[in-house]
């Protein structure tokens, strides 16, 4: 949860002293931007799957797109890939630890979005 002080330290901050404070935010804006990244740890949040499987469940992503999502989270972490010594190979795809502290982020976002679309459309 955030402090008041925390708050006021980036309200409040000199440009160079805003700048510290915002390159924590620049990083994690672009280790998760795009459209796919979060639907794809989304799509992980309950257990490891197949790449066919994660494919289903995220409507409109193609297969090139979900490799190359797929290659950033895990260069980034947040993804771990397993491949078992089978034939075919089976490849699955789970949500590292580091990874899970993104749920509240995740659930602010949505709650954020949630309140956004409200004002935006009233809906």
């Amino acid at each position: 949860m955030e402090t008041q002080t925390e708050h006021s330290e980036v309200k409040d901050c000199k440009p160079q002293e805003c700048m510290g404070a915002l390159l924590p935010v620049r990083d994690a804006l672009e280790v998760l931007s795009g459209r796919w990244k979060l639907p794809i740890l989304i799509a992980l949040s309950d257990r490891p799957k197949r790449f066919k499987e994660i494919s289903k469940d995220i409507n409109g992503i193609t297969d090139k797109m979900l490799s190359k999502e797929l290659k950033d989270l895990e260069v980034n972490k947040l993804v771990t890939r397993k491949v078992y010594d089978t034939f075919p190979p089976t490849v699955e795809y789970s949500r590292t630890e580091h990874s899970q502290s993104l749920t509240n982020v995740i659930i602010a976002l949505r709650d954020w979005g949630t309140l956004h679309r409200k004002e935006i459309i009233g809906k």
